[in-house]
Order: structure tokens, then sequence, then C-alpha cells
């Protein structure tokens, strides 16, 4: 709005005020356990890029890490990070989180994230292309020191070992066959680590959605990230600015493939988180609520007020609404739906 009146620059500032109100409120609570309306629990975690971002995470009322974006070690810099220097990090993320839970999520590096010493250069399709897992088990090497790194660790804490991209059944036991092997040859060197560790699923691809039953077998828990699923999903390049505005969180296949996920967890008694950006998005906490996710991972910035409102939600109620959500057609009718309960907690 270019040279608004005073009545308009009034009104924003009152806006401004009110949220900030809003956000101070929700920090001021942020130390107690986040409930809904009806008493039940449900888990707020942080993504972390740096052991530095633990205390904020703490600050903000993070019950854990559920995503510690382990790329950013090996970026700006001319070769990889050596076990010790990993395995530094790990540990003093864990002992910051005090027992809390810590997920760590294997090298996921490609795709817009290059890094020139590893040799991931531009890529004509670079979100399709060598990233992620497909990048790790094509270097055992590097993938190998990582997990070395990242068991020694979890003997600090709660740490458990979550795998990007994976795409189906064989991918997943390949990874996790690394696992094994990795264990094996510190068991021969008498190092220890946490033998019972959690190994998890991020669900980001379309595959992985439709074979979620069988990758619930396989795994301890899944983790949605639903960035990248979007996108798969809608082909839709999300930074692209011609097509950015049909990346749409609120699209009805996106909702359903959560449900599917979510439901294929549920039936298996493994925890379903979602750590993609609609996860610190208030606008969609009760239909994530109620389609079954578990557990919420978002920026610590974004904690205090997610937190806020699944206070004001009742989980029957937020069923009711997923229900009604998935027989939607429409993305605007959706997001309809969900502005208008939104906006009554609001108020």
């Amino acid at each position: 709005i270019l040279d608004p009146d005073a009545q308009t620059a009034a009104g924003f500032e009152a806006q401004r005020q009110g949220d900030l109100a809003a956000r101070t409120a929700a920090f001021a609570g942020a130390q107690a356990e986040a409930r809904t309306a009806d008493s039940k629990h449900v888990e707020v975690v942080a993504h972390l890029a740096t052991a530095a971002e633990a205390q904020v995470a703490l600050q903000a009322g993070a019950e854990g890490v559920g995503l510690l974006r382990t790329e950013f070690i090996f970026q700006e810099r001319t070769e990889p990070p050596g076990e010790e220097e990993q395995y530094a990090v790990y540990r003093q993320v864990a002992e910051a989180m005090a027992g809390r839970p810590v997920v760590i999520r294997t090298l996921d590096i490609g795709g817009d994230k290059l890094v020139a010493h590893l040799q991931i250069l531009k890529e004509d399709n670079p979100q399709l292309g060598w990233r992620a897992v497909r990048f790790c088990l094509a270097r055992p090497d590097i993938f190998k020191t990582q997990l070395r790194a990242m068991l020694r660790a979890s003997v600090h804490g709660a740490i458990a070992i979550m795998f990007p991209m994976i795409s189906g059944i064989e991918e997943l036991r390949k990874v996790k066959a690394v696992v094994q092997e990795v264990m094996s040859e510190l068991d021969a060197a008498a190092i220890s680590y946490n033998k019972d560790i959690k190994i998890g699923s991020m669900i980001e691809v379309p595959s992985a959605v439709m074979l979620a039953d069988l990758l619930a077998q396989e795994t301890d828990f899944f983790s949605i990230g639903t960035n990248d699923l979007i996108q798969y999903l809608l082909a839709v390049d999300r930074v692209n600015e011609k097509i950015a505005h049909l990346y749409d969180p609120a699209h009805p296949a996106v909702i359903r493939m959560i449900h599917q996920t979510a439901q294929a967890a549920r039936v298996r008694k493994i925890p379903c988180s979602i750590c993609g950006e609609m996860a610190g998005d208030a606008l969609y906490t009760e239909l994530l609520l109620g389609l079954g996710i578990t557990s919420l991972s978002m920026a610590a910035v974004a904690i205090p007020v997610i937190r806020a409102e699944i206070s004001h939600i009742n989980l029957e109620e937020a069923r009711t609404l997923a229900r009604k959500a998935l027989k939607m057609r429409t993305d605007d009718e959706i997001r309809v739906l969900l502005a208008g309960r939104h906006h009554v907690r609001a108020d």
C-alpha cells in the first residue's frame, strides 16, 4: 500500500501490536507441556542447523529436536568434516537437549544445496538428481563416517537417525544395511553406542506415500517432509516465481497423502511427524492433528505460536475437521474451511 492514509496505517499498527502481544504471551508459557484443550499431549520440536541454536529452541519451548540438518557442517569448506568434528557437533546437541529426543537427518545435499568439494555441482534437473540418500549410497566413505559419528554420539542423549528422500523398500533396506555394517565395525572396535537407536524414514517422495504401509513395517518412525513432497506431488518448483502460486499445502492431493501416511503409521503404531513448513503454520495445525500427525517440527521462532494454537484444539473436533477436508475437491474449499476455524480461535 503506497502512501496509506492515517486510518489504514493505524489499522496495521493495531494489528502489529496485537501480533506482538500474542507472541509475547505465547513465549511466556513456552515451558509448559503442549496440550490440546482436551488435555492431549502434542509433541512440538525444533529444526536446528547448528548446535548453537539448541538453547534458543529450548527457550522457545521445544521438547526436543525433530530435525537436525547436517548438511550445513559440510558447506562453505574445502573438504568434508571428519568423524571427530561431526561427533562433537552431534554430542553437543544431544547434551544440550538433556535427554529430550534429537532426530539427526543424514546428509541431504544436492538439489538446491550445492557442495563443490563433494562434486555436488549444478545439474539440469537438480531436484530429481544426485541428492540425499542417492549421494550417500554412492559415497559410502562419507556416509559411513557420518553414521559412525552419529552412533558414537548416541550414548550422550536420545538420538535417532533419519534418512531423507527414501523412495521405496529397497532403498530403505540399503541404508539400514550400511547402519548395520557401521555398528559391526564399532562392536569390533569395542566402541560404545546405543544398540537400540531408532531409525526413521522421511516421507517426501510420492512413491514413499504409496508404499507407506510397507515402509512402516521396516522403520521406527515417519517424518513427512512437506516442502519436497508438495513440489514433487504437484510438479511445482517452489522457487520458480512463474508457478510458485501453484505450490499449495491446501491442495486436496497433499491432504490425502498426509492422511494416508499418518494412517499407515497408526496401523503399525509408530510416530508420524511433520517437518515441513506446514508444521509451523498455525492455519494447518488443527487439520494436521486431525489427520493423525503426532509431532510437529518447525523453526524455533514458530514454536510459541503453534503451542498456543494447540491449546485451543479439541482432538475429536480436529478429526471431524479432517474428515470434512478429505471430502473436499479444491484447495479453495479447504482453505476457506481452515481459515474459518483458525479465525474463530484467534478471536
